[in-house]
């Protein structure tokens, strides 16, 4: 499998909206969060206990940082990584809601394309 590219999911006004929450995080954590899809990016596919499917075109990538865990949610397209949504995990459960923002952006890029 070759390696994958990497996309941002952009919003119609252009926003990225993984790359805004990622500028909001230490850097410390933003390396973490970086060496982890990067693992993805060049092993793909990948499984647990890095990478987990939540759904049909949708995967998360489980990042533990040093004293909480993050998430990205991504799809692939073609030999395109799109990085959905990120989020930090407050409970065992992906909160339904941070899921659906990312099954929303899943759908946008569909219709997009």
């Amino acid at each position: 499998m070759p390696i994958l590219d990497i996309r941002f999911f952009a919003t119609d006004s252009g926003n990225e909206p993984v790359r805004e929450w990622l500028k909001t995080l230490p850097a410390s954590e933003r390396r973490a969060i970086g060496a982890d899809i990067k693992t993805v990016q060049f092993g793909w596919p990948l499984g647990m206990p890095l990478v987990r499917k939540l759904a049909k075109d949708l995967w998360e990538v489980r990042i533990h940082l040093m004293d909480r865990i993050a998430r990205i949610l991504f799809t692939v397209v073609g030999h395109t990584m799109v990085l959905l949504h990120g989020f930090i995990k407050k409970s065992q459960a992906t909160p339904p809601e941070e899921l659906d923002v990312a099954k929303r952006r899943l759908q946008r890029l569909r219709s997009a394309s």
